[in-house]
């Protein structure tokens, strides 16, 4: 394939995820993430690898466009790095959880390609600070590239990001988390404060 035919290949499947998001689910988080705002809850954002800068960029959506308190772990090196050298991997996002004391008002927000793994031992970090949230009664929303893994199986508001190519399923799902949180900053039921270019008067 030429670096043309791939170029033309991606965007088409860009074009073809965009036509099969579950539209409904994603209105379904931002009346709940409304409902979560209106309690004064939190929004806790937990990811891995790009997925885990995505998290950095949605606490900052969240926070100054739609005011919801948000946080994420991953934002703090050096603690994720004591955790990681001291605690061990696994259980890096759930004591910072426990620390946090995250309750039945606050909400996780998973992105995530797979979503983690119990059986496989993949992402036992996510898959551990989920179970918390399922024995705290806190709501759980996610972004995830497949339907096998634990984010999937055991959220509450979770979305697929729909496969096109089995070959390309981490770009693309973690592509679409962001535009995909995009949507819900800028949904009307959680804008608080326009960002600066939309606010600003044409001359």
């Amino acid at each position: 394939m030429s670096q043309f035919d791939h170029t033309k290949t991606y965007f088409n499947e860009v074009i073809n995820i965009a036509n099969k998001i579950d539209y409904e689910i994603i209105s379904k988080m931002a009346l709940e993430l409304s409902k979560l705002r209106n309690r004064n809850g939190r929004l806790f954002f937990l990811g891995v690898g790009g997925s885990a800068a995505n998290c950095s960029h949605a606490v900052n959506d969240f926070r100054k466009i739609c005011q919801i308190e948000s946080y994420s772990p991953v934002d703090n090196v050096s603690e994720l790095t004591a955790r990681t050298n001291d605690e061990g991997w696994e259980t890096i996002f759930l004591e910072w959880l426990k620390i946090s004391q995250a309750n039945h008002n606050d909400a996780l927000f998973i992105l995530s390609v797979g979503g983690g793994s119990k059986e496989k031992n993949i992402s036992p970090n996510l898959v551990k600070a989920i179970d918390l949230a399922i024995s705290k009664k806190i709501t759980i929303f996610g972004i995830v590239g497949k339907n096998d893994g634990y984010t999937f199986k055991k959220g509450n508001y979770v979305l697929q990001v729909p496969i096109v190519s089995e070959d390309r399923i981490t770009p693309h799902s973690e592509a679409f988390q962001a535009v995909i949180w995009h949507c819900l900053v800028s949904n009307p039921l959680l804008v608080m404060k326009k960002t600066k270019w939309e606010s600003e008067t044409v001359k």
